[in-house]
């Protein structure tokens, strides 16, 4: 297959104003919710279902968005998420209480699915083998800074304006990115409309393929799901209450304190940064290596040792630790996405994201579940050190995929 000309720059663009923007809201919630029930009109207990029900509800949602953007055009799914997500925010800052808010949620579930997986769907029509690790770490990009701004930003407004002004401003924002996504963005999925009955030396060679691409699917997948479980399921949700009881609360740093909460936030705020940077910097490497397999392990060498120092549990290490694993982060993340594009099949490139995001998914809500079901029998030095032997293991898949040097197959 020839080469691809590098995507339009207006399409990354494009689909990353319109994906950064629209996190806003729900990293601002995440944000603030806990400490603004009042506002809500929500119980404290209801917080956590609230915060998870967009992930339980993706399980069933990822599946058949992919195969919506399968079978139809690419820019009118993801413009339409785009739109659900603005005015699932506004649904936050408008109304109160429990079940506007789960309404709300639950339109955000919906949004999110769209918009990733169309996202990333749109990225994988553009690239191939060539570039395919550059650009879908540079559309990382739009994720985390949508993530980390969403949360400092949520904090500041509500801090500022109140709670619903400040949800109600989010959505305006989110508003924007749709509106330039549906101005800017061509649609790429009208490229392959006349491509689903592909000639017969095409399918022979698809199903030459089967068995190494379900293979190299299958590790892919593993290793986003593994990423997921460790990092918001495991490390974001017990870290606040790990240096809580390392460091006590607040935090001595000589003569000055500093309350936990804020040292959290801003510890896995410069996390996000670095896992910001570190996607497409692994994307890039990829492109360059004979596998990217190869830089899969790699990357996987510093989310090892970073939870082996958290685990140790002392000021230094854990400064030293945190910015490793959140390299790793972002590195898993990227390149999953990509070696999940690599595989032959144009026509089901939607389904096969959908299935990747949707053991993410699953992966990062029953994370917490587990961690907090753990920590009572190994303390949370312990369950560093199980997310520690999970990318251990992650290591091993990637050495052997090196070695069998499937990263390739098209």
């Amino acid at each position: 297959m020839p080469a691809k000309n590098s995507p339009p720059l207006r399409v990354l663009i494009s689909i990353g104003v319109g994906t950064g923007l629209s996190l806003l809201g729900d990293s601002a919630l995440y944000t603030v919710l806990p400490t603004h029930t009042a506002d809500a009109n929500v119980t404290f207990a209801a917080v956590g279902i609230l915060l998870s029900a967009n992930r339980w509800i993706r399980l069933l949602l990822n599946g058949p968005m992919g195969l919506a953007y399968d079978r139809w055009r690419r820019k009118p799914i993801f413009v339409t998420a785009l739109f659900l997500g603005a005015l699932s925010t506004a649904i936050y800052g408008a109304t109160q209480g429990f079940w506007p808010l789960l309404f709300g949620r639950l339109l955000w579930g919906l949004a999110w699915a769209g918009i990733w997986v169309g996202g990333n769907t749109i990225l994988l029509d553009l690239t191939d083998d060539s570039n395919r690790g550059r650009w879908v770490g540079m559309y990382q990009i739009a994720f985390f800074l949508g993530a980390a701004s969403g949360a400092f930003t949520g904090g500041l407004l509500t801090d500022l304006i109140g709670f619903a002004a400040a949800m109600k401003l989010q959505s305006g924002l989110a508003l924007f990115g749709a509106l330039f996504a549906l101005a800017f963005l061509p649609d790429t999925r009208a490229k392959r409309l006349g491509e689903e009955s592909p000639p017969t030396d095409v399918r022979k060679k698809e199903a030459s393929q089967t068995t190494s691409q379900r293979k190299q699917f299958a590790y892919a997948t593993a290793l986003h799901g593994v990423n997921r479980l460790v990092i918001p399921g495991m490390l974001t949700a017990t870290f606040g209450l790990f240096l809580a009881q390392q460091l006590g609360d607040p935090v001595q740093f000589g003569e000055r304190s500093m309350g936990v909460a804020t040292l959290t936030g801003i510890g896995l705020g410069l996390a996000t940064l670095i896992s910001m940077l570190s996607a497409p910097i692994s994307g890039i490497l990829s492109d360059r290596a004979i596998s990217r397999w190869k830089i899969v392990a790699r990357g996987l060498l510093p989310g090892i040792a970073g939870f082996g120092l958290l685990a140790v549990g002392s000021p230094p290490t854990i400064a030293l630790g945190l910015p490793l694993t959140a390299f790793t982060s972002g590195s898993n993340q990227g390149l999953s996405t990509t070696l999940a594009g690599d595989l032959g099949s144009e026509r089901k490139r939607g389904r096969r994201l959908g299935v990747l995001f949707t053991v993410g998914d699953l992966m990062s809500a029953i994370g917490p579940i587990l961690a907090f079901g753990l920590i009572p029998l190994i303390r949370i030095s312990g369950l560093y050190s199980i997310a520690a032997l999970l990318y251990g293991l992650m290591f091993i898949l990637a050495m052997r995929m090196t070695r069998s040097n499937l990263a390739r197959v098209v």
